[in-house]
């Protein structure tokens, strides 16, 4: 082995699919030792690690290449510390209910290194939205941002006047950040991420999920900024409006933002608008007028709607003049009959068609896809009037299922 050029001895480490056998082969000699702590770019710590800091410390020494760590929920703020100092090339760090991570010192400090790229932090109930401030000049750096908080610890964040004050006076730029997905947030003018929304100019991707507060003049300033780039949208809006907290601002969304969206973003190919209840949907802020600017004006190729009852059969009458769109998801869209059904045939580039507990819609609404080669998949769930027998044969791939507990 000690005759290998370095070469061969780096190609035979990179054949190497398995930790396990990385680790195998490291200990054969202290060369290809060393070679494998050099290349080591991802490694899984579990929960055996004992101390754990110190054991985290030592590890982080040996591979000081390592850009992406998977590691046990139960890690503390000082294990996180740990990994930060220790791995200087780190670009992609994901914290999944971490719940033990109360100190963020370790956000600092990923601030100062401006290595990464991909952050996502999940219900870990202690690390709020206003914390994320701290990581200063690495906004400049991030790509991609997954911020999901726990809906039943949504306030326990509080803000503090200066918290307020550096996110207002934070100038940082996000001009790298391409994919943000914010779960169970709250988007309020002057506070937090509705800082960062309107700094993002080259986002292709944002998904906004029960986020309370969310303003026209949000994604109005995210159309303007990013229509250049913004190829697609989910927004799924809570319909608890009348927090205390919020009374004091108009934040129902309504078409404005769709006809921003229409008229900035001539790349937008894929929309998702969902309203969280049964309630909400009935004064729905988004018209089938709107809905339609922003889906007829763009490419669109991907249509999913879920709760949005003004969409109607004349909606589905709209859509035959979509030319691009391939790809067409109603969920509880209950306006929509057979005849808005029959219409999804003469969609001219439709070739994925997804129904969910659609009330309006039975077998007669399907019969013109039987035969006819035009749907590639056809996935029906919990649709009550709609059989197996009624989708055989009307796409290529046919999903079906039926549990109808949800109406009851």
């Amino acid at each position: 082995m000690d005759d290998l050029p370095d070469l061969v001895a780096w190609d035979i480490l990179e054949r190497l699919n398995t930790t396990v056998d990385k680790s195998a082969i490291s200990l054969t000699c202290k060369r290809l030792h060393k070679l494998d702590n050099v290349q080591r770019k991802s490694i899984r710590v579990g929960c055996g690690l004992r101390p754990a800091n110190e054991a985290l410390v030592s590890l982080c020494n040996r591979f000081q290449n390592l850009e992406k760590l998977v590691f046990t929920p139960r890690i503390s703020g000082c294990g996180i510390l740990s990994v930060v100092v220790g791995c200087k090339k780190l670009a992609l760090l994901h914290l999944i209910r971490c719940l033990n991570i109360t100190r963020m010192e370790w956000l600092e400090y990923l601030g100062k290194l401006e290595t990464l790229e991909d952050l996502c932090i999940k219900n870990c109930r202690a690390i709020g939205e206003g914390d994320l401030i701290r990581l200063g000049q690495t906004w400049q750096r991030l790509k991609r941002l997954q911020f999901e908080v726990d809906a039943n610890y949504r306030y326990m964040k509080v803000y503090d006047r200066l918290a307020v004050d550096q996110w207002q006076k934070q100038s940082v730029p996000c001009d790298k950040m391409t994919e943000l997905i914010l779960v169970n947030g709250i988007i309020s003018p002057g506070r937090g991420l509705a800082c960062v929304l309107g700094k993002c100019r080259n986002l292709e991707k944002i998904h906004l999920d029960m986020c309370v507060g969310v303003r026209d003049s949000d994604i109005i300033g995210l159309a303007r900024n990013s229509g250049s780039s913004l190829r697609s949208i989910s927004l799924r809006v809570p319909s608890d409006f009348s927090l205390p907290l919020l009374m004091t601002n108009s934040i129902r969304l309504t078409d404005k933002c769709l006809e921003a969206l229409a008229q900035n973003c001539s790349r937008l190919e894929s929309v998702r608008l969902s309203f969280s209840d049964g309630d909400f949907p009935s004064i729905s802020s988004f018209s089938l007028q709107g809905i339609l600017t922003v889906v007829l004006t763009c490419p669109m190729r991907e249509l999913a709607l879920d709760h949005v009852y003004s969409f109607d059969d004349v909606g589905m009458q709209a859509l035959c003049s979509a030319e691009h769109l391939e790809m067409v998801e109603l969920t509880r869209c209950q306006e929509i009959t057979d005849e808005g059904l029959e219409l999804a045939a003469k969609f001219p580039q439709l070739r994925v068609l997804k129904l969910s507990k659609c009330l309006g819609v039975s077998d007669d609404g399907l019969k013109p896809f039987v035969g006819s080669g035009k749907l590639k998949v056809l996935a029906v769930d919990d649709c009550p009037q709609i059989s197996h027998r009624g989708v055989e044969g009307a796409a290529d791939s046919v999903s079906f299922k039926r549990d109808l507990s949800w109406m009851y």
